[in-house]
């Protein structure tokens, strides 16, 4: 297994920690999580570079990266459901994105064809890491610095709303960007 490929599982291995130090109160178990959730996004950037750069990228990695990622990013949008009260529509949404992609992959992959993430589904990717990051330092500053930093929690709130509305739409492009350049992969149906 090439090291682009180790740090897609690292990533995936992270998850359970990560969740971990959202629903078990600890003290300064937002900041850990945070930690976590930043981690673990550090490794969707790298594996991928260093796939790229060093010419090792394989249909392991074009099938377990997004699906990495779909699994940390959805992790922290469950727990957001309950723990920050993010509407569920979003979630849904969210989810129901990916459940279409990925059945999108599963049906093209027998005939021979790899649907690897687009410029869209890389930026959708990325607002959702962003979103999720801004969204755990939101959390730990509530928690831990009310008092000294609640200045800073309204300025918070506006940009986690932003990225939220920014997040959603790229979700639904993207998702629909798959659907029609794969559409030939349904034509049998």
């Amino acid at each position: 297994m090439n090291l682009p490929n180790k740090l897609t599982c690292l990533r995936m291995v992270m998850v359970p920690f990560f969740v971990a130090a959202m629903v078990i109160p600890f003290p300064h178990h937002h900041f850990v999580a945070l930690v976590l959730f930043t981690a673990a996004s550090i490794t969707d950037l790298l594996d991928g570079k260093i796939a790229r750069k060093q010419g090792l990228i394989t249909d392991f990695g074009k099938f377990m990266d997004p699906l990495a990622d779909k699994i940390l990013v959805t992790s922290a949008l469950i727990c957001f459901v309950d723990l920050w009260d993010l509407p569920a529509a979003i979630l849904i949404v969210i989810i129901a994105r990916e459940f279409i992609v990925t059945s999108l992959r599963l049906i093209a992959a027998p005939k021979g064809i790899v649907i690897a993430a687009d410029k869209y589904g890389k930026a959708k990717t990325v607002f959702q890491m962003i979103w999720v990051i801004a969204t755990l330092v939101q959390m730990w500053v509530e928690t831990q610095f009310a008092e000294l930093l609640g200045v800073l929690i309204l300025p918070l709130s506006v940009l986690n709303a932003i990225l939220m509305w920014v997040t959603v739409a790229l979700t639904v492009l993207s998702g629909f960007n798959y659907v029609w350049k794969n559409r030939s992969v349904l034509s049998d149906m």
